[in-house]
């Protein structure tokens, strides 16, 4: 998933199935908290950093693999300096694909791999030099004129 677990417990795979996805994201549920939604470092659920979502535990975590059948929840949406991090004693991984994000933040990109042994292998990579171009220099369709 994009972001991260729910504010209640139970929600199923089945149910986010459901889910209309060709629609914009409502402000609340399990549609939004899939998309907005980060992990934290204490049990539980508390309110986001963003205003949005909630932060989760490892408890939290490990009752949505339990509920579903499942032993890991890969998701992204966060910025990690070697592009990716290991969480809730292993079973949520964040992998985050951009390298130096918006040219400023120095972070590592990183993609998974899983083999036959169904264990995550990671590939860290680098930025590479982009060509110069003008912020937003391609914001609009004008640009071919100038």
């Amino acid at each position: 998933m994009h972001g991260g677990l729910f504010s209640r417990d139970g929600v199923t795979i089945a149910e986010l199935r459901k889910i209309n996805r060709f629609a914009e994201p409502p402000e609340s549920g399990p549609f939004c908290e899939m998309l907005w939604s980060d992990p934290g470092a204490l049990p539980g659920r508390h309110p986001s950093k963003r205003g949005v979502g909630v932060a989760f535990g490892a408890d939290v975590t490990k009752k949505f693999l339990a509920d579903n059948d499942l032993e890991l929840v890969v998701r992204s949406h966060e910025v990690k300096d070697e592009g990716y991090e290991v969480d809730h004693d292993g079973c949520l991984i964040t992998v985050f694909s951009a390298p130096n994000y918006c040219d400023q933040m120095g972070n590592k990109g990183a993609f998974i791999t899983f083999h036959a042994d169904c264990v995550p292998h990671f590939t860290s990579f680098d930025a590479v030099p982009h060509p110069p171009s003008r912020p937003m220099q391609y914001a609009n369709n004008s640009f071919m004129f100038q």
